[in-house]
This record gives structure tokens, C-alpha cells and sequence, in this order.
């Protein structure tokens, strides 16, 4: 038979007093008493054990991915600049003006501070520094846009039909067969028409700042967001900068120069 529910209750009651009370007067053994207090000792202990294990472990684990990321970095780096990678046009550029000056010295060529100083240039510091503010402004990789300027203009050596007076760092509206293209007034002017013409190619976002590419409306927007379709003949949609063979994969040359250069 089932005893009613409150006299369960009342018996549970009574027992958690009489356990209570043998505690108190030392009914339970001593001995059994020591043994539970070791045992939490021993169990506080490894706790505290296995915490400081686990930070261990964990510390080392963060090492060793920050090692692995610093490797694995100049091998992305090396995949995305491969003939089969595609290096974006934007975003956020991975070099500083530090490392595009050193980049540019170390290419033995001599920088035309005369010619430059004249559009406001008169250092290679000064000419990659506006290199990355005006890149930022738009969100174009200062390093894309640096490394084209360098195959366009022959490390700032022209002798093309472009020439430096022109300030046009990239060639824009030039078609061969003498024509010059476009002319800005100085230096910044004819970065930032540049930074504005790879921008219409990478995407179909707006621009920043007052356009002054005047080439910019003929472009179909996003039709090259990497650096390797820049070029029309490796461009999916037959469009892209200039007609050259290999044209965007020569730019990703030299950016995976600069790049793992630096890494390394």
C-alpha cells in the first residue's frame, strides 16, 4: 500500500535530521570522515591540474597557430599571385609606404625627383605615400595599383608614348601608335584617376571622391575584380585594362615579388 504524500515527505524530513545529528556527535567514523576530506583535496587538486594543463597546452596551441599563419601567409601570398590564383583588386592593402619605397629602390632604377617634384612628388617616400592615401580612399590595394604603375611606366622611366609631364602613371587613354592619352595636372591627380579607373574594373560600387578619371563611364564595371584579368586576353569576359598578352599575370609577378619579399 502507498503511503500518503505527506507523510513521505515528513519521513524524508526526519531522515536528513538524524543523518545531521550522527554528523554532529561523531557517529560516522573518523576514519570514513578523513577519507571523504582527502578525496575533495584530491579532486580540488586536480581540477587545478588540469586547468593549468589546459592554459599550457592552449598557449602552445596559439604558438604554433600564430607560427603556422606566419608561413602559411607568404604561401597564400605566393598561391594567390600564381598564374592559376586571382589577387583582389580591393581591399585592404598589405604593405606600407616603407616597403613600396624599398621596393622601389631595390629595382635599381633611379627616381626622376626633378621631373616629380614638379606635381608635388619630389621623393620616392612622397610618391608612394600618395599611393596609399589615395588607394585607401577608394579601397583599392595600394600594392595592385603601385606594381601597374611600375610595369606601365618602367619603374617611372617612361619612354613610351607617355611621357612623365603627362603625370599619368598607367597609361589611361593611350592606344599605341604615338598617342599619348590622358594629362593631369600633377601627381596626386593622375594617381587618383588611376586608383579610380581600377576601381571601375574591380567593382560596380561608386567612387569616393569626385571622378577624375574621364575614362571611367567607358568601363564595364566588375568586369576584373583580380589583379590576373586585368588583362583582355585572360579576362573571362574578353574585357579588362589593356590588350597585352599576360598583362594582369605580369603585374601579379611582381607583386608576388613584393609581397613574399617582404615576408620573407
Amino acid at each position: 500500500m502507498k503511503l500518503p504524500i505527506y507523510i513521505e515527505a515528513a519521513m524524508g524530513v526526519f531522515l536528513v535530521v538524524i543523518l545531521a545529528m550522527a554528523g554532529k556527535n561523531e557517529m560516522i567514523p573518523q576514519n570514513q570522515k578523513n577519507d571523504v576530506m582527502k578525496q575533495s583535496e584530491t579532486e580540488q587538486k586536480s581540477d587545478s591540474d588540469m586547468q593549468n594543463e589546459k592554459e599550457a597546452v592552449a598557449e602552445e596551441a596559439t604558438d604554433s597557430i600564430e607560427e603556422v599563419a606566419q608561413t602559411d601567409s607568404a604561401a597564400i601570398t605566393a598561391q594567390m599571385c600564381s598564374p592559376a590564383g586571382q589577387y583582389p583588386v580591393m581591399g585592404e592593402s598589405v604593405v606600407t609606404v616603407d616597403e613600396l619605397a624599398d621596393y622601389f629602390n631595390q629595382s635599381g632604377y633611379e627616381y626622376p625627383s626633378e621631373e616629380l617634384a614638379k606635381g608635388g612628388a619630389d621623393t620616392i617616400e612622397t610618391f608612394c605615400q600618395i599611393y596609399c592615401e589615395e588607394a585607401e580612399a577608394e579601397d583599392i590595394r595600394a600594392e595592385v595599383a603601385f606594381t601597374q604603375a611600375m610595369k606601365e611606366t618602367g619603374f617611372l622611366q617612361f619612354g613610351g608614348d607617355v611621357s612623365i609631364e603627362q603625370f599619368n602613371f598607367a597609361g589611361i587613354g593611350t592606344t599605341g601608335g604615338g598617342v599619348p592619352g590622358n594629362s593631369y595636372p600633377d601627381v596626386r591627380t593622375g594617381v587618383r584617376a588611376q586608383i579610380q579607373h581600377l576601381k571601375a574594373y574591380a567593382t560596380d560600387e561608386p567612387l569616393n571622391q569626385v571622378c577624375v578619371d574621364n575614362r571611367y563611364e567607358y568601363v564595364k564595371k566588375a568586369s576584373a575584380p583580380y589583379v590576373q584579368w586585368l588583362g583582355q586576353k585572360e579576362n573571362p569576359e574578353g574585357a579588362g585594362w589593356a590588350t597585352g598578352e599576360n598583362y594582369g599575370y605580369d603585374i601579379a609577378g611582381m607583386l608576388q615579388h613584393l609581397l613574399l619579399k617582404e615576408q620573407g
